[in-house]
């Protein structure tokens, strides 16, 4: 089968401290990072992975965290030398980097970009203190605001803005402050997603008011209305887009492409030349086992069951507004369009998605349920 295209996520697990809301693989820093040490063991990681891009270029790379703009900008260009010296890169790759305001000085940015980054997807969440202050945020509005004006002094086109709502006792009113304040700065791009209570946060633990469901609903049907007055398209459940401005890396990912994980608990997903079959991969989780060097990265390598396929495949590529190829299922899984047609056919006819000989994709009705779609998946 042809393989998809590949991608490669990179993990800096370091933060200043760790916000309440967040269940990513992130750890308060206490001290100096070893920088130089984790980049050799990227790089390493990276050396035991690079037989599984199968001759493939990279096609986008994601530096992830925690927060990735305590590492150094000569730390990044070195990272970004070694894998290109691993692994080629397509022309015109993107290379997102993520960063949050207080966490950068002020040439940092320009440094960013001579590495290689291209674009850089900015963590604002809140343009209010008092809403910061609750997500335990260490910037304020006025840092905000300065990150953005200083990315774009550095020469990033490329900007994405992550913004929260549904926030903590957040009304309509303060929702849409947030988002009109990002419309303002004029980036490509907006992350514009709600809070939910994730298990094994502090959150979770002690549970803040949040806005009630038909709050909720209108701060999503009046925000929706303002970014589409803006200018910005919805291609994905939570991302905006100025036109030809869409994150590549994030369009792979959903399209059940492929994708390399290196650092402390990095994903990856890879398809089988051979068979199709898929492994899913996952790297030591905690900073010291990952810098540990007799101790293997890899921490779970394991192969997706036939029955599992479809609910996989279409629990990402469903959270695309775009319709998609029906035989593309063939061409990213080892399934038939025999063994899920009659699923399909079903969900046609409660009205979740439209669908013909060529092409498919979810109604207004089958976004507003897409659980009850996805269920339908779900093996016996």
């Amino acid at each position: 089968m042809q393989l998809p295209p590949l991608s490669l996520y990179v993990h800096i697990p370091w933060c200043e401290q760790k916000c309440p809301y967040c269940d990513f693989n992130s750890h308060g820093r206490k001290g100096a990072i070893p920088e130089d040490d984790y980049i050799d063991a990227l790089l390493a990681d990276l050396d035991r992975d690079k037989h599984l891009a199968q001759g493939r270029a990279l096609h986008s790379i994601f530096i992830g965290g925690g927060t990735p703009s305590l590492i150094s900008a000569g730390g990044i260009e070195r990272l970004l030398q070694g894998v290109e010296q691993r692994i080629p890169f397509v022309p015109g790759i993107e290379i997102t980097m993520e960063a949050n305001p207080g966490t950068l000085e002020a040439g940092r940015y320009q440094g960013y970009r001579r590495a290689g980054v291209n674009r850089l997807s900015i963590g604002i969440q809140s343009f209010q203190r008092s809403k910061l202050e609750v997500l335990g945020r260490i910037h304020d509005d006025t840092q905000a605001l300065k990150a953005v004006a200083s990315a774009k002094e550095a020469g990033f086109e490329r900007i994405n803005l992550d913004l929260m709502h549904g926030l903590p006792d957040q009304s309509v009113e303060d929702a849409l402050y947030d988002l009109r304040q990002a419309i303002a700065q004029d980036t490509v791009h907006l992350s514009w997603y709600q809070l939910t209570i994730e298990p094994n946060t502090q959150f979770a633990s002690r549970p803040p008011q949040l806005p009630e469901e038909e709050v909720q609903w209108q701060i999503f049907e009046q925000g929706r209305e303002l970014l589409l007055a803006a200018g910005y398209e919805q291609y994905e459940i939570s991302a905006w887009a100025k036109p030809g401005f869409r994150c590549e890396h994030n369009l792979n990912y959903w399209r059940f492409g492929d994708y390399l994980g290196i650092g402390c608990g990095a994903h990856g997903k890879i398809t089988q030349p051979l068979t199709g079959q898929v492994l899913r991969t996952v790297k030591v989780k905690h900073p010291a086992g990952f810098l540990d060097r007799n101790r293997e990265f890899m921490d779970v390598c394991s192969r997706v069951e036939e029955e599992d396929f479809a609910l996989e495949y279409y629990m990402n590529r469903l959270r695309l507004m775009e319709s998609m190829p029906v035989a593309e299922l063939t061409q990213r899984t080892p399934l038939t369009l025999a063994q899920v047609r009659p699923l399909l056919e079903q969900a046609r006819e409660r009205g979740l998605i439209h669908l013909d000989d060529e092409t498919m994709g979810l109604t207004e009705q089958g976004h507003r349920y897409l659980n009850e779609l996805l269920a339908m998946f779900l093996p016996d």
